[in-house]
């Protein structure tokens, strides 16, 4: 597992930019709040009532395919 609940929200989302869909998806979308700055993702998880198991492995999911790019057609990749 690449992605654990004590990793940072911040720290995920800038090693594995393809994240991002995932957290939006869970509804998560204030990725660049502040809080998102300072929680990690089981705090934030919980703070939206997420299943964190859940959103872990989804999110391992898609760290795990290697895609450098976030996939949301920002242009960020």
């Amino acid at each position: 597992m690449m992605i654990t609940e004590t990793m940072g929200i911040g720290e995920c989302v800038a090693k594995f930019p393809n994240t991002v869909p995932v957290f939006m998806s869970f509804g998560m979308s204030c990725l660049g709040c502040s809080a998102a700055r300072f929680e990690n993702i089981g705090q934030g998880a919980r703070a939206h009532g997420i299943d964190v198991d859940k959103l872990i492995e989804e999110l391992n999911k898609v760290a795990g395919k290697g895609d450098e790019s976030c996939g949301c057609g920002c242009g960020c990749e």
